[in-house]
């Protein structure tokens, strides 16, 4: 198999989700990011973000009254622990089994599971195997 290289980094600047149950999403996204160690940006009425996703109501304005359709996000875990704590503390705060954890053929070392989260959309938990990064995260100042 040839090497392959990877990046990771700020391909996408902001997802929203637009949901039916604001409240059911919020407990099923704070468990997951608790597990992932994603802190719960802010919040509102009508949305809440943890980093670049907002999550929000179809009566927010940002949505102009129509539910997103099904999506697939994948989040980075830092190892196959966490993609397992991801997947259990999903499937108990109303996320559906789409994918248990194991190892994927995407490339040697992908560990992944999936969840159904309460719209529908596909969500992942992913440890990429061992690897070294050029850097934790991208700094943006303004």
């Amino acid at each position: 198999m040839e090497t392959q290289e990877l990046h990771r980094g700020r391909l996408i600047d902001h997802i929203q989700l637009v949901v039916r149950d604001l409240g059911a999403s919020r407990r099923f996204y704070e468990a997951i990011f608790k597990v992932l160690n994603i802190p719960i940006g802010g919040s509102a009425k009508d949305y809440f973000w943890a980093d670049e996703l907002f999550v929000s109501t179809a009566d927010s304005q940002a949505a102009q009254g129509k539910l997103t359709g099904r999506h697939h996000l994948a989040f980075q875990a830092k190892d196959r622990a966490m993609v397992e704590a991801f997947h259990k503390a999903g499937a108990e705060n109303g996320g559906w089994d789409n994918g248990a954890p194991g190892e994927r053929p995407y490339h040697p070392g992908y560990y992944a599971a999936f969840l159904l989260d309460p719209d529908g959309n596909n969500i992942e938990a992913v440890y990429h195997g061992e690897a070294r990064r050029s850097a934790a995260s991208v700094e943006i100042r303004f």
